[in-house]
């Protein structure tokens, strides 16, 4: 992701401004006393409402309103949305993962929000990006995340670290014997296992000249994601990543092995601080490392997001509300309640957040990384290309020979589910 410079303090002070919405002088009285006595109610992540308690206060002590925030997992708010929104029980903001968006819009779950270009400019390129579908905004960017490595510093100091993937490979070899580790990785996953067969030249799907996804065009099992694949397979085939690392309970053990510090280091992501920090682990953070071919190791830009149900029924009112928190001045108060790196550009460089290692990572990492695609059809990806991977992890296929069973499964499922769009 690139991040800009500070933008100056009088486009800001704009931005800022525009953000706020109504709660200036030149808010029109009928709009005053057509939101007086509504109540909203938003759905935020589990364990994140303290982030947002005092902008929830100052919306409604500014607009004589009620604000009601339940907490639920965000990347299960869509299904629940689905339901509820129809039955009239639903949010009026929500909060859900960027690649969720498309699907949403296409389900008619999403209101199209009408924001001003200078409050969209506050956010990073790539975040603001991806709440776009055919060129309209359907969200504002509360938080970015992407992976980056943690490493165990009573393991391996930071100058013994290798540089590359194929240098952990080596480590690795030196260090592995079946109880103890060296690297590890979720690398039987598509998400984890992208930055590797990217690296090398593999997509999930290629783009028009507009930058728009081209569902037809699937690259993960082009010649560079097969060499991606072939690499990662030789973790596994040479003993270097534990069998139980693989299917669904992979998290759980590679997470254990590093918490009981048994893994030198580990792919994961934000979200683990917390955890790894009470657990007790004297960790680093630092970017994924690079490839023998001098690319940095890629990875999936998540985008987390205020919205506004396509069911609200104070949806103008809602809007404003997703625009107050995430504005500038409620990102910086979330992360400092959170720990969640914003997606605000100025605040790239604010000091107060920029002392975090985790947040220093993310943003470094996020140059080398890109969105997860937003569009409907990649849900028909995850669960085929998963699956090949676990065959190459578990030796069952080759790579070549699962990746194009995995591209073949969802261009069928694609042509099934999305040819009538």
């Amino acid at each position: 992701m690139k991040m800009a410079l500070k933008y100056s303090a009088l486009m800001l002070c704009a931005a800022v401004s525009l953000s706020l919405a109504a709660c200036g002088p030149k808010e029109s009285s009928s709009a005053q006393s057509s939101s007086k006595g509504s109540e909203l109610v938003v759905w935020e992540d589990k364990e994140k409402s303290i982030g947002i308690k005092d902008a929830v206060a100052a919306f409604e002590k500014e607009h004589d309103v009620k604000v009601k925030v339940v907490e639920k997992p965000y990347a299960k708010q869509i299904e629940d949305l689905r339901m509820d929104g129809p039955a009239g029980t639903g949010p009026d903001v929500l909060t859900m993962p960027g690649d969720q968006i498309g699907t949403a819009v296409t389900e008619g779950l999403l209101k199209e929000l009408h924001v001003e270009k200078s409050v969209q400019s506050l956010y990073t390129d790539a975040s603001i990006q991806s709440q776009m579908v055919d060129q309209k905004l359907y969200g504002l960017p509360k938080a970015v995340e992407t992976t980056v490595l943690f490493y165990n510093k009573d393991l391996i100091s930071e100058k013994e670290l290798p540089q590359t993937l194929e240098e952990w490979y080596d480590y690795s070899k030196k260090t592995a014997d079946g109880s103890e580790f060296g690297f590890l990785a979720l690398f039987d996953q598509i998400y984890y296992a992208e930055s590797v067969m990217s690296g090398y030249g593999g997509y999930i799907f290629g783009k028009d000249k507009d930058g728009s996804y081209d569902p037809s065009d699937i690259g993960i099992n082009n010649e560079g994601a097969v060499k991606g694949a072939a690499l990662i397979q030789k973790f596994y085939k040479d003993g270097l990543f534990p069998a139980g690392i693989i299917g669904e309970q992979g998290i759980n053990v590679l997470e254990s092995l590093f918490t009981e510090g048994k893994a030198a280091a580990i792919i994961s992501g934000p979200w683990n601080v917390e955890a790894f920090s009470k657990a007790g682990i004297n960790y680093g953070i630092t970017k994924l490392p690079k490839l023998e071919n001098g690319k940095n190791m890629s990875a999936f830009i998540g985008v987390k997001s205020y919205n506004v149900s396509a069911f609200s029924k104070n949806a103008e009112l809602a809007e404003e509300l997703a625009v107050f928190l995430a504005n500038e001045k409620n990102s910086k108060t979330r992360y400092e309640q959170t720990k969640e790196v914003p997606a605000v550009k100025s605040l790239a460089d604010d000091p107060a957040i920029m002392k975090s290692e985790a947040a220093r990572a993310v943003t470094e990492q996020s140059r080398f990384s890109e969105l997860t695609p937003n569009i409907p059809e990649m849900n028909e990806i995850w669960t085929p290309a998963d699956s090949a991977l676990q065959t190459v992890a578990t030796g069952k296929a080759d790579p070549k020979q699962a990746l194009d069973q995995a591209a073949e499964t969802a261009k069928g499922q694609i042509k099934a589910k999305h040819s009538g769009k």
